[in-house]
């Protein structure tokens, strides 16, 4: 699948199975006025090549001791059911960060990379300078990012410092919260967004920042999913599967955030593969925390669902599918 033409239509549709039908826009982002003038600070050096960058928080006249106390505060990791999560503005992210959620991350980019033919970007990139992945995750996207451009620098922010400490001289890694204010000095070429739904809370105040902090010319590019599976042939029509994703979509709604911001192959089998892997190997990392702190539910009666998804999934005669999206905008260069 390749990325639209300036002179193609915006909507240029391709399917990909779960099934995961994928589709692509291009869209030029609308222009508007500038952001106000903000004051900037440089991110705090923390343990390893993360960066801390708390705009919110007062700084002592000690750097040294804040950061310290700050690089241990973010590690102080909270555990809720049985999974680990994230401390920095503990309870922002609902979704887990533990080694079993790394894990899926890692097998997500996998089978995102294969329903986009193996490319990291269906954006027209030319020699960026500076690159931004917000909610970057494991990091496994800067990082291979940072190999495809290696005079480029790349930084990639997320609420858990849990990137790996070996990576390519021109990869660094921030603790950052993508809806506070943005602190950077400097400007990016291109910003990259890769399945935040159900992280964010204001969308359009994201396109916004993500507008304000590009150069002219730069790129934005987001790559979601709309959340909510469905079947052509009805398959998936009051399952356990179904019930699940509607109850999950509803509690990350209840809670500020949005599952499904999309529209608000040859190889179909290994892509499907790899997403009911992904989603099976994540069912308790994504809702354990929805179902019991929103929903009101025992950490049994949630365990007790997703069994009954397992199965569900493992139902070959449930032809389950879900969109994903590519959508780029570039700012005007004048």
């Amino acid at each position: 699948m390749s990325a639209p033409t300036a002179a193609e239509e915006q909507n240029q549709t391709s399917e990909i199975p779960f099934s995961a039908p994928t589709q692509a826009a291009h869209a030029e982002t609308q222009p508007g006025t500038e952001a106000e003038v903000q004051a900037v600070q440089s991110p705090i050096q923390a343990e390893g090549d993360i960066a801390i960058d708390d705009s919110n928080s007062a700084y002592s006249d000690d750097l040294s001791t804040y950061t310290a106390s700050l690089s241990s505060s973010v590690l102080n990791f909270p555990t809720e059911n049985g999974r680990r999560y994230h401390a920095f503005r503990e309870g922002t992210y609902v979704f887990p960060n533990d080694e079993s959620e790394q894990d899926r991350m890692d097998l997500h980019h996998e089978m995102i990379m294969k329903a986009c033919g193996g490319k990291l970007h269906l954006a027209p990139l030319t020699n960026p300078g500076r690159i931004l992945d917000i909610g970057t995750g494991t990091g496994i996207w800067c990082i291979e990012m940072g190999d495809t451009y290696p005079d480029a620098e790349v930084i990639g922010n997320d609420f858990s410092p849990v990137q790996p400490n070996m990576v390519p001289r021109n990869v660094k890694f921030e603790v950052d919260d993508v809806e506070a204010p943005w602190t950077h000095q400097t400007k990016f070429d291109y910003i990259h967004s890769r399945f935040m739904a159900g992280s964010i809370a204001d969308w359009p105040k994201l396109v916004r920042t993500c507008y304000d902090n590009l150069n002219p010319g730069g790129i934005v590019e987001f790559v979601d999913g709309d959340f909510l599976i469905y079947s052509e042939d009805g398959s998936t029509k009051d399952s356990w599967w179904e019930k699940w994703n509607i109850d999950i979509a509803r509690s990350a709604r209840m809670g500020g955030r949005i599952m499904r911001p999309g529209p608000q192959l040859e190889d179909w089998k290994e892509v499907g593969a790899f997403n009911l892997v992904q989603l099976r190997e994540g069912l308790e990392g994504f809702s354990l925390a929805l179902f019991t702190r929103i929903l009101g539910w025992s950490p049994e009666e949630v365990q007790v669902l997703l069994s009954k998804v397992r199965k569900d999934m493992e139902n070959r005669n449930m032809h389950a599918q879900n969109d994903i999206y590519v959508v780029w905008g570039r700012r005007p260069s004048v």
